[in-house]
C-alpha cells in the first residue's frame, strides 16, 4: 500500500510553467495519432505492401531512438528550456516538409519528413518528462508525471478526429465503385495521377498548419521563464552517469519493458484499423474505433493516477499488464467485433504504462535521470521495429489481411501475438520491481 501523502503535485509558483510543459505532452500526442491512421492512407494512395506501408511507423519512432541520447547531452551542456526549443523547431520543420514532399509525390520525402519531425518529438520527450519530474518532490515524481502523460491522449484524439475528418474522409482512394470494387485500382494512369496529387494534398495540409501551430509553442516558451533545477539540471559526467544507471536492474529492466510497451501500443493502435477492415470497415469509419480506444485510454491514465495513491506502482503495472493480455487473446482467438471491441479495451490497461515505467526506472536517480531519460526514450525504437514485425506478418499469403490462416485464425488476428508478447515483458516487469526487496531490483 502507498501512503497517501500532503505534499503538493506542482508547487504554485510554477504552476504556468508547469501547465505550459504539459500541454506539449497534448502536443506531441497530437502527431503520434494522426500519423497511425497514415500507414493505411499512404498503402492506398501510393499502392504501397503492409511492409512498406509500415515503415511510416519505423521513420516515426526511428526518429525516437536517433536522437534522444544528442538530446540528453545537449540538454547536459545547456538547459531544459533550450532542449524544449530546439524540439519544437525540428518538429515544425519536419511538419512543413510534408509541403514539398507532397509535391514531388515521393514516399521516401514523407518518410523523411516524418524522421526530422520526430527528431523534435525526441528532443521534447527526453526533456519534458525529466522536467515535470523534476517539478517538486520526488515522492510525488511519478504521481506527477502520471498528471502530465494524461494530457497526451487529449491532444492524440484531436489528432484521430483531424486524420478522420480532414484526411481519411477527403481520399478519393479510398472510396468503392457501386459493386464495392475499389474505385481507385479501375482508373487509368492519368487518372490516378490526378486523384494521387489530390489525396497528397489532402495529407499534407494539416501537417503544415501543425508546423505552424508549433511555431506558436516556440515563440511563447522562448519568452516564459521556467523554473530551474540545479541539482537535476547541472552538468554532469556521461561515461560515469551512463555507467551508474547500467548497474541498476531497475533502470536497465524499465528500459527493456519501455521498448515492448511502446511496440504494442503503436501496434494495437496501427493495425486497429487493418483489423476492423478484416471483416468489412472502412477506414474512415474505423477512425471511430480508434477515437473510442483512446478514450478509454483517457479514462484508464485518469483512474491509474488516482490508483497510485493507494496501490503500488509495480503492483499495478502487473495487473494492467494482465489485463491487456487477456484482451489480447481475445482479439486473436475471437474475430470479429468482439475481437475489436477487445482491441479496443487493451488500451485501458496500456494507459499508465509508459509514464510508470518511465518513473519506477528514474526513481532515485538524481542527476543521471537526464541520460536514464535518453535511453527510455531510445526505447520508444519499440515502435518502429514491432509494426514493422506486424506487418510481414500481414504480407504472409498476399497483401489482404485474411488470405491465410494460422492456428486457425487469420493473419491479421495471428499478428496480435506480439502485442501480447510484450504485455508479458511488461507484467514480469511489474512483478520484478513490486518484488523488490527479495529480488534486489534496485
Amino acid at each position: 500500500m502507498v501512503e497517501s501523502s500532503k505534499t503538493p503535485l506542482v508547487s504554485k509558483k510554477i504552476l504556468i510553467p508547469f501547465v505550459l510543459i504539459t500541454s506539449l505532452f497534448a502536443l506531441w500526442g497530437f502527431a503520434n495519432d494522426i500519423t497511425n491512421p497514415m500507414v493505411s492512407a499512404f498503402k492506398k494512395v501510393l499502392e504501397l505492401d503492409n511492409f512498406q506501408a509500415s515503415l511510416v511507423q519505423f521513420a516515426f519512432y526511428g526518429g525516437y531512438f536517433t536522437m534522444a541520447l544528442p538530446a540528453a547531452l545537449f540538454v547536459n551542456r545547456y538547459s531544459y528550456k533550450k532542449g524544449i526549443l530546439v524540439g519544437l523547431a525540428l518538429y515544425a520543420v519536419g511538419a512543413l516538409l510534408f509541403y514539398p514532399a507532397a509535391a514531388y509525390e515521393q514516399f521516401g520525402f514523407f518518410l523523411a519528413a516524418l524522421y526530422i519531425l520526430t527528431f523534435g518529438l525526441a528532443f521534447l520527450e527526453t526533456t519534458a518528462n525529466p522536467y515535470i519530474l523534476s517539478m517538486g518532490d520526488e515522492k510525488t515524481a511519478t504521481q506527477r508525471l502520471n498528471l502530465a502523460q494524461a494530457f497526451n491522449p487529449m491532444g492524440a484524439l484531436l489528432g484521430l478526429l483531424v486524420a478522420q475528418k480532414f484526411i481519411l474522409a477527403s481520399l478519393q482512394s479510398d472510396n468503392l465503385n457501386a459493386d464495392g470494387s475499389s474505385f481507385y485500382a479501375s482508373l487509368n494512369a492519368a487518372q490516378k495521377a490526378i486523384v494521387r496529387a489530390e489525396d497528397l494534398t489532402v495529407i499534407r495540409n494539416p501537417y503544415v498548419l501543425l508546423g505552424l501551430v508549433v511555431l506558436i509553442f516556440l515563440v511563447v516558451i522562448a519568452f516564459m521563464k521556467m523554473p530551474k533545477n540545479e541539482r537535476q539540471e547541472g552538468k554532469v559526467d556521461v561515461l560515469p552517469s551512463i555507467k551508474r544507471l547500467f548497474k541498476s536492474p531497475k533502470f536497465l529492466g524499465g528500459v527493456v519493458a519501455q521498448a515492448f510497451y511502446v511496440g504494442a501500443q503503436i501496434m494495437c493502435w496501427t493495425y486497429l484499423y487493418q483489423y476492423a477492415d478484416s471483416f468489412g470497415i472502412d477506414n474512415t469509419s474505423a477512425v471511430t474505433y480508434g477515437i473510442s480506444a483512446l478514450v478509454v485510454f483517457l479514462i484508464g491514465r485518469w483512474v491509474g493516477t488516482g490508483l497510485l495513491k493507494f496501490i503500488d506502482s509495480g503492483k499495478l503495472l502487473l495487473a494492467f499488464a494482465i489485463g491487456a493480455g487477456v484482451c489480447c487473446l481475445i482479439t486473436i482467438f475471437v474475430p470479429g467485433m468482439t475481437g475489436l471491441i477487445a482491441l479496443v479495451t487493451i488500451s485501458f490497461f496500456m494507459s499508465i504504462m509508459f509514464p510508470t515505467i518511465y518513473g519506477i526506472a528514474l526513481e532515485g536517480q538524481g542527476e543521471d535521470a537526464k541520460f536514464g531519460a535518453a535511453f527510455l526514450v531510445m526505447a520508444i525504437v519499440g515502435g518502429a521495429l514491432m509494426p514493422t514485425l506486424q506487418g510481414l506478418i500481414l504480407d504472409i499469403g498476399g497483401v489482404g489481411y485474411t488470405d491465410t490462416l494460422i492456428l486457425g485464425v487469420p493473419e491479421v488476428n495471428f499478428s496480435f501475438s506480439l502485442p501480447l508478447l510484450c504485455f508479458i515483458v511488461v507484467g514480469i516487469y511489474g512483478y520484478k520491481v513490486s518484488n523488490k526487496h527479495k529480488s534486489g531490483m534496485v
